[in-house]
């Protein structure tokens, strides 16, 4: 039997709970002998509910008692995460996550104490919740280059962005609504402004590259300025507005940012909608390949993070080798990433002579003028754009 403990009794914790319970007989065949939940970790008390049976509210019972072999931190944030992570791994303890912030911050540190210990340290649920592609990118495509990894990685923005993009909502309305349904915050920061989705693409370029990628390096824009008139324009170009985090090689490294665009319709980007999310990724052997699913939620994230304590527990004593190496990566400058750039405008300017020959969007907005540039870089467009008053700015993608 291997006893095992989760650390955090909210949303994620609650349902790694109902998963290993309500698959256990599943799981145990799949493992090759029982796991059994020993310990869960809260401060709470939870009057009535089964895990009073096995709650407890020190940490030190999880750390001393030798029969624990793998520990879920589904806890959240970085501290106290961090610290009762390192010293489960120190302990010879495995470590499954969907902690996202943890993983981006200190994720090669515990890789590395987790190989030193000869356990392992697993993060499934930390990018995509449901969705695999941690595993993929560490097994299935590692004889691939990856060329490009782009995705729709934050629910509740792309919830949002398809509630502008079918009824015309402005963003206050539709946040409003996302809070009310449970899929925004009170303080949503960490979603519409990008942050979610940095933290994310930072964890699989860090995988494709092999080595750290601070998230704090990415240009991040988020989704806030976005109005119901850019999708005005959107629709006449047969393209949608999603909040892309993308990650494209550049020579020995990549150049990654996260920020709107508009993607056309042939994309297969552009069927993702509410709050599902979905990675693209391109090798240079494989050629194409997405992985699109349920990017949040309690049993989605869960079963990932019961999945990875599935795999430590068929890989007791043994290291499953992930690519991760602590020295940081020099992302290449994002001033250097060509692409077109839709431009709103008076509608008594002259994109042409600014920019040179692109492409006017008429969709009926009363006083401005729609523009879609030509090829250039981030460099050469943020030059040219300083001369002209722009309204609003989205990029273009294909």
């Amino acid at each position: 039997m291997i006893k095992v403990a989760i650390m955090g009794y909210g949303t994620v914790g609650s349902g790694v709970y109902e998963v290993i319970t309500t698959n256990q007989k599943s799981i145990d065949k799949k493992v090759g002998q029982e796991l059994r939940i020993k310990y869960v970790l809260d401060l709470r008390e939870f009057p009535g509910d089964p895990v009073m049976e096995v709650l407890t509210h020190d940490f030190e019972d999880i750390i001393q008692d030798e029969e624990i072999r793998i520990v879920a931190e589904v806890m959240g944030g970085l501290h106290p995460a961090y610290e009762f992570t390192k010293r489960c791994l120190e302990a010879g303890k495995s470590v499954c996550t969907s902690n996202k912030e943890l993983v981006a911050q200190h994720g090669a540190e515990l890789i590395q104490i987790a190989k030193d210990h000869q356990v392992n340290y697993l993060f499934e649920a930390s990018v995509g919740g449901g969705i695999p592609i941690i595993r993929p990118l560490n097994s299935s495509l590692t004889a691939d280059v990856i060329l490009e990894i782009s995705g729709i990685l934050n629910g509740t923005t792309n919830y949002m962005l398809t509630k502008m993009d079918r009824e015309g909502l402005d963003y206050m309305d539709v946040l409003k609504e996302a809070q009310d349904k449970g899929y925004a915050e009170l303080h949503p920061e960490a979603d519409v402004e990008g942050w979610d989705a940095c933290r994310k693409i930072a964890i699989l370029t860090s995988l494709a590259s092999g080595n750290q990628v601070d998230f704090q390096d990415i240009y991040t824009e988020g989704i806030t300025e976005i109005t119901p008139e850019d999708f005005l324009y959107a629709k006449k170009m047969q393209r949608s507005i999603k909040l892309l985090a993308i990650s494209r090689k550049v020579e020995d490294t990549y150049c990654v940012m996260v920020a709107p665009a508009l993607i056309h319709r042939e994309h297969p980007l552009y069927v993702v909608n509410d709050v599902f999310n979905a990675v693209f990724v391109k090798g240079n052997m494989l050629g194409n390949s997405m992985f699109y699913g349920s990017g949040a939620g309690k049993l989605p994230t869960a079963s990932a993070v019961a999945g990875d304590m599935v795999d430590a527990a068929r890989h007791l004593g043994k290291i499953i080798a992930l690519f991760w190496e602590p020295q940081k990566l020099t992302l290449a400058p994002m001033e250097q990433m060509s692409r077109r750039f839709f431009v709103r405008m008076e509608a008594d300017a002259n994109p042409e002579a600014l920019f040179g020959d692109g492409e006017r969007v008429e969709a009926g907005v009363k006083g401005e003028l729609g523009f879609v540039t030509p090829v250039m870089t981030e460099a050469e467009y943020a030059k040219k754009a300083k001369e002209a008053k722009i309204i609003h700015m989205i990029r273009v993608e294909g």
